[in-house]
């Protein structure tokens, strides 16, 4: 049980700190503007 327990907060923690670096790192702004560009298409204004 305390080995389920160190693996979940161990990957939980890896994802925030990878998450975290994607931020620092300016792929938010990226993965937004996809977003954008991907969401006008289908709609058919981009």
């Amino acid at each position: 049980m305390k080995k389920m327990i160190f693996i979940r907060m161990a990957v939980l923690t890896l994802g925030i700190t990878l998450m975290t670096f994607g931020v620092l790192n300016g792929e938010l702004q990226e993965i937004l503007r996809k977003a954008v560009r991907i969401c006008l298409e289908c709609i058919g204004i981009g």
